[in-house]
């Protein structure tokens, strides 16, 4: 297809980029700044971009005062079981609405994005309460049930749409060659749909990593808080270590950067193709 958009058009459409592009990233930049400058530099008149002097004390207090390992070794652990049983449930569930004779699916579906759409604060005092009562507080079971729950929805929803996108033929060609449907789903079915398993996996992860309100309310020691609950701790009554706060965030959003620009293909394909029917 030829390209007809004018040179004024296609001046327009780099600047609304580099708008975006600064309006997303500046955030970021700022904060990577931030960590590498002394505190008198960020309370001064006129802070600055470029760090002068340039300082690793910031990352020495989170990870040598504050302990950020802990925090971060708790995170991975959550977040990593989060994504398993997500990809695992959901991909059983998508499959079964997808591929097998399941009356009412849709119904079943609409269920299944509605329990998402329950406000957080609503549901925090009652599991609360639910973990209380089954002695899940400080322990990482708690945190697990809990993204599941939250993350498990949006997964089955985009597994069953890229599902759908599988042609019937694949089906019927295994069940001929005495395929069962077990293995229908995990040689078969699985295999053909990485791009999707890819990208709900990185949102299941990306959701457990950065999750705040549950963590806070289920865990009250370093040896089970996360991350946003670990950088949150990092404030006192009288005082906010900026710098420190910064040389946290930038530790833990970096991978979530890294992981996200080394999987975009597969996120986009896997976004984008289960909402089209073959």
């Amino acid at each position: 297809m030829n390209d007809t958009r004018s040179p004024l058009q296609t001046v327009f459409i780099y600047l609304g980029a580099l708008l975006i592009l600064v309006w997303s990233g500046g955030p970021f930049i700022w904060q990577f700044s931030t960590s590498f400058q002394l505190d008198k530099a960020l309370t001064s008149g006129s802070p600055s971009l470029i760090p002068d002097p340039f300082t690793l004390e910031h990352y020495y207090n989170a990870f040598v005062e504050k302990e950020l390992h802990h925090y971060v070794w708790n995170s991975l652990v959550v977040s990593l079981a989060t994504t398993f049983l997500c990809l695992f449930v959901g991909s059983l569930a998508a499959f079964a609405l997808s591929r097998l004779n399941v009356r009412g699916r849709f119904g079943i579906l609409m269920v299944i994005l509605s329990v998402s759409m329950f406000p957080q604060i609503a549901l925090v005092g009652p599991l609360y309460l639910v973990a209380t009562n089954l002695g899940l507080l400080d322990t990482y079971t708690a945190l697990i049930i809990t993204y599941l729950a939250l993350g498990l929805p949006l997964v089955t929803w985009v597994l069953f749409g890229y599902f759908e996108t599988l042609p019937r033929e694949i089906d019927e060609a295994a069940r001929m060659d005495g395929v069962s449907i077990p293995g229908l789903l995990w040689h078969i079915i699985l295999p053909m749909s990485l791009p999707s398993l890819v990208t709900t996996g990185l949102l299941a992860f990306i959701t457990a990593w950065n999750e705040f309100l549950f963590a806070l309310a289920f865990t009250s020691n370093i040896d089970r808080q996360t991350i946003p609950v670990g950088i949150a701790n990092f404030t006192n009554l009288y005082y906010v270590p900026w710098g420190d706060i910064a040389a946290a965030s930038a530790v833990v959003t970096v991978p979530l950067i890294v992981l996200v620009l080394f999987f975009q293909r597969h996120i986009i394909e896997g976004l984008t193709q289960g909402g089209i029917k073959e």
